[in-house]
């Protein structure tokens, strides 16, 4: 039986071969949990130019990309749109839903024909009900998740979050920002909550990041400034 996603996505459209249940949150369910999963997904097509969701909406989505390419953008105070990051078939977004209420901080743009595979708060929770292993599954991987985080903090993975964490600022600055001796100087409009969305992490790995590329002189900060610098320095 081929993959539902595929007969949506329609000739000629390339499908990530990545399922929702092969996703870390729903890793070692049983094959009828799997199955359920699967079943109860909600597949949705996007046309070009059609949001995902809008900055401001209540964040109640988790999902695959499928097939397309997503666009994440923000909209600053000062009324000007910010385009942080692309995303591609076989990336997942909103797993935040899972573990607490909050708005989107940004908006998904589809940039072409999309599809996404995933569910809504409300179709979980009903999912949840009808299989309560799905429901202890997910929160046990969320445990090992977290876990996994604090061991790593300091290790290898922070400089990868790091690393990630500064492609990100560097797009930001580049686009909004001007250049100087120093580097790339903006006033930076992103709240740690919204960088953690953008990167994959908590808030708290957020900071602990931002503290690390100012330590290493690949971030310098002053008042509500941030230049970035294209190699590490000592700026005293």
């Amino acid at each position: 039986m081929g993959c539902l996603c595929n007969e949506l996505a329609g000739p000629g459209v390339e499908v990530s071969p990545t399922c929702i249940g092969n996703l870390w949150v729903f890793e070692n369910l049983q094959p009828a949990e799997m199955a359920a999963l699967a079943q109860a997904a909600r597949r949705k097509p996007y046309k070009k130019g059609q949001e995902v969701f809008a900055q401001g909406d209540p964040a109640n989505q988790m999902f695959l990309i499928k097939a397309g390419r997503v666009k994440l953008s923000k909209i600053t105070a000062e009324g000007n749109e910010i385009t942080l990051d692309i995303r591609k078939a076989g990336d997942f977004l909103g797993e935040s839903m899972l573990i607490e209420e909050a708005d989107y901080p940004l908006t998904a743009l589809c940039l072409a024909e999309t599809l996404i595979c995933g569910f809504t708060r409300a179709g979980f929770e009903k999912l949840v009900l009808e299989h309560p292993q799905i429901g202890l599954t997910v929160i046990k991987n969320l445990s090992k998740r977290i876990n996994w985080l604090t061991e790593r903090v300091g290790s290898l993975s922070l400089t990868n979050l790091e690393e990630r964490l500064y492609q990100v600022l560097t797009q930001v600055a580049r686009e909004h920002g001007t250049e100087s001796p120093k580097g790339f100087s903006i006033q930076f409009p992103l709240t740690h909550e919204e960088l953690g969305f953008l990167v994959g992490a908590h808030r708290v790995s957020i900071t602990r990041a931002m503290k690390a590329l100012k330590e290493s002189g690949r971030l310098l900060q002053e008042g509500k400034t941030l230049i970035l610098s294209p190699a590490p320095a000592d700026y005293s």
